[in-house]
């Protein structure tokens, strides 16, 4: 456990991004290397998977909703010294998420073939769908433990042990995907469904080996079975916190529906592209992603401590490193956005398709980055309604034109994108006029500690 209350605020920011960014530097490489031997199936199998990937949107809402709010209160509880309180809440989210993940399984399990029917190009891209979600439900389930262990672990500060577990089963994700879909050693080819058991195997060895981690003498943290009848003062509070920030990757998740709703009659060589340029910028922007799981926990522990110009310390920090990298990305894509999609596909109609999305949707690189450090800030100070508004700005104001142009002859695809760049933009100026305002609402606590230096009360 880490106490981030003291020593360099930046120095906690970088330490922190620097373990997510390696293990998102793995999950980089996993993402890329799916994507590459999917495309090896060709455009109906890119577009069928990429179709079901988007159910993890879903997933990563609901997780965000059960984790966000824990990794908050267990650092606010930290930032006060009270270890006991942190303990309660995480074995409360483990609950909790156990009991949500059992529920979305069963649900989506039944509806899997239904969603990859409605939203598909073809019955081509639709039959790849429903394999490769055959398998990749049941992953995505166990998920939600994973994501209630790692939640606690990034409150605690503590990312090394846990960050060489995810890279390990990064790694047999990688090996095995391949293996699985083409039947290297097998002899029994097993497809797109190949690539959703390898992730059903690694993330299940994932789950097993943070359970031990937990489980040592040493843990700051352990499973307490006396704390596991369900509180619902402690659910309340976890989801008070959580819901709008999962909240906001469920708007994702209809962006992404909308899209591919959209995109629907230009066929399956458009919703490929989308679909190989939608998992490339979610690629590249891992990086910036660390920053943001890094600057949460930071500013929840700070403010927990009622130190607030640390708090705004930290969101500098997170801004300034994002802004780089998010700048470096904008001039990749505008550069060579065609050489990143062959490498996956080299259909001319895959490559043209999702080359223009990536040209254009770059243009927002940098705002997003900026959107989702904010957004961290947000959750670690316990307050992620502010968030959830512009994302559901964003959303209204891409989906209503959007539609209204996809009925007008002469539409393109490219209308799409830079409506999507505007919105952005505006979400972008409204998050940080929300986060100045709640800065002066509630980094002043020189009226509840008479004794805070003068120079918290000034800043």
């Amino acid at each position: 456990m880490n106490d981030m209350t003291k020593g360099p605020v930046s120095g906690h920011v970088v330490r922190l991004a620097g373990f997510i960014a390696m293990s998102t530097a793995f999950q980089t490489l996993y993402f890329l290397a799916d994507l590459y031997f999917v495309g090896k199936l060709g455009k109906e199998a890119v577009a069928g998977v990429s179709l079901a990937g988007t159910v993890m949107f879903l997933v990563l809402a609901l997780t965000q909703t059960l984790g966000v709010g824990a990794t908050s209160l267990v650092a606010q509880a930290l930032g006060r010294k009270d270890r006991d309180q942190a303990e309660r809440i995480f074995n409360q989210s483990l609950v909790l998420s156990n009991v949500t993940g059992f529920i979305f399984g069963v649900v989506f399990f039944s509806l899997r073939n239904a969603y990859c029917e409605r939203l598909a190009a073809d019955a081509a891209t639709a039959a790849q769908g429903e394999q490769y979600l055959n398998w990749f439900i049941p992953a995505l389930f166990l998920q939600f433990p994973l994501v209630a262990m790692g939640a606690a672990l990034r409150g605690m500060g503590d990312m090394k042990i846990p960050t060489l577990i995810q890279i390990g089963t990064l790694v047999i994700n990688i090996l095995l995907a391949p293996t699985l879909m083409f039947g290297w050693i097998t002899g029994h080819p097993l497809g797109v469904a190949g690539t959703a058991i390898a992730s059903l195997i690694a993330v299940g060895l994932g789950c097993i080996a943070l359970t031990l981690y937990f489980g040592r003498a040493t843990s700051p943290i352990k499973f307490r079975r006396d704390q596991w009848e369900p509180e619902p003062r402690v659910w309340f509070d976890m989801l008070k916190i959580g819901v709008p920030a999962g909240g906001e990757f469920a708007l994702m998740s209809v962006y992404v529906m909308l899209v591919y709703d959209i995109i629907r009659p230009f066929g399956s060589a458009a919703q490929a592209g989308f679909g190989i340029g939608a998992r490339l910028m979610q690629s590249l922007f891992l990086p910036t992603v660390a920053i943001a799981f890094a600057t949460g926990p930071v500013v929840g522990q700070n403010f927990g401590a009622k130190l607030g110009d640390r708090v705004r310390g930290a969101f500098r920090a997170g801004a300034a490193m994002s802004s780089v990298v998010m700048v470096i990305l904008t001039a990749l894509c505008h550069i060579a956005p065609e050489a990143l999609l062959r490498v996956f596909n080299s259909d001319p109609k895959v490559v043209a398709f999702g080359s223009e999305y990536l040209r254009i949707t770059s243009w927002n690189f940098l705002f997003s980055g900026l959107v989702f450090v904010s957004s961290s800030v947000f959750q670690g100070m316990g307050n992620t309604l502010p968030s959830l508004a512009t994302s559901a700005l964003r959303l209204v104001i891409f989906a209503v034109p959007a539609y209204v142009m996809a009925q007008r002859p002469g539409f393109q695809l490219f209308h799409v994108w830079q409506v999507g760049v505007a919105a952005v933009t505006l979400q972008f100026l409204v998050n940080m006029t929300l986060l100045r305002r709640e800065f002066k609402r509630r980094l002043n606590f020189a009226e509840t500690a008479t004794t805070t230096p003068p120079i918290l009360a000034e800043a």
